[in-house]
């Protein structure tokens, strides 16, 4: 892949439901349009589109790279929430190998089962246990290490980002974006500029990315006025309208954007090399039942049928 250009890691589809307006052969044309030569999926807290993703993203010739923004608590997954939001930080996993595609199956099946208190939740001790083969970045505004920054925590933030550092080593990058309406984002960058120059951590750039077109941002709003059981013409609720940007950029907008931060765009294209996931598609996958000493899975599954004839008759 060349160094030059640009790859979208951060896209929320419409499986990030009443969130993500991003259909997928719409998104996949405008990708292709833009001579990008893959683009991301990182729904909120689920995979379900991901086959989907895959397939028709290798149809038109674009490297598919499969995420997730996961939802992670502070401490553990299993702690109840007092409220939405309380312990539910944004963190942005891109899966490398069918390994990385694997581990990303479990940790959201987990987060579902075990972990759901509003959000599907994961925590620490789960991404040690599922951490092989998968990139991570630092995520947007919602993510643990920003609220601690926007907290005057910025030495609790840095040991955070440390400690994800030491895990994931040259697979953590601190992502930076760019959405001149909201003026925490731009300080955001900021801070993790420095803090990548002071640490020795990449930098990656991204764009929010909820809808294809820059039109789409009317729409969009109103999913989430649906989502948040409001009406459109409430002032007073979540809306992303005041700063319609977070459509699908072409790499020239993107490189404008970020012009003081080069490595920040070429680093997409470095993920992208890493991320080659191939999900084998139309093959019988059938699970392995380990079978009794001396038994073959003919002579066992002969005596399983004597003995259930036995029973009937």
């Amino acid at each position: 892949m060349s160094s030059q250009g640009f790859v979208h890691l951060h896209v929320h589809t419409e499986y990030s439901l009443l969130d993500g307006l991003s259909k997928i052969p719409k998104l996949m044309e405008r990708a292709k349009e833009y001579h990008q030569p893959a683009v991301a999926m990182t729904d909120h807290g689920n995979m379900h589109g991901a086959i989907h993703f895959y397939n028709y993203a290798k149809d038109k010739g674009i490297k598919p790279i499969i995420g997730m923004e996961a939802y992670v608590a502070a401490n553990s997954h299993t702690d109840k929430q007092a409220r939405m939001g309380a312990d539910q930080f944004h963190l942005l996993m891109l899966a490398k190998s069918f390994t990385g595609y694997k581990n990303l199956m479990k940790l959201t099946s987990i987060a579902h089962l075990e972990g759901f208190s509003y959000k599907p939740r994961i925590d620490f001790e789960l991404l040690k246990e599922h951490h092989e083969g998968l990139i991570v970045t630092s995520g947007c505004l919602a993510s643990e290490f920003s609220q601690l920054i926007m907290e005057n925590k910025k030495d609790e933030a840095i040991e955070k980002i440390k400690k994800y550092h030491n895990l994931f080593g040259d697979d953590f990058y601190l992502e930076i974006q760019s959405h001149p309406h909201i003026k925490e984002v731009g300080e955001m960058a900021k801070e993790m500029v420095k803090i990548s120059r002071e640490l020795g951590i990449p930098l990656v750039a991204t764009n929010d990315v909820h809808y294809v077109d820059a039109d789409d941002a009317e729409a969009q709003d109103v999913l989430l006025a649906v989502q948040t059981r409001k009406v459109v013409s409430d002032t007073n609720r979540m809306s992303m309208i005041n700063s319609p940007d977070f459509y699908l950029k072409s790499s020239e907008e993107m490189q404008a954007m970020f012009v003081q931060h080069p490595d920040a765009i070429a680093n997409t294209i470095k993920i992208a090399d890493k991320c080659n996931v191939e999900i084998p598609i139309g093959k019988w996958i059938l699970p392995v039942f380990p079978l009794p000493e001396g038994e073959t899975s003919e002579s066992l599954f002969k005596k399983m049928a004597h003995t259930g004839l036995k029973k009937r008759f």
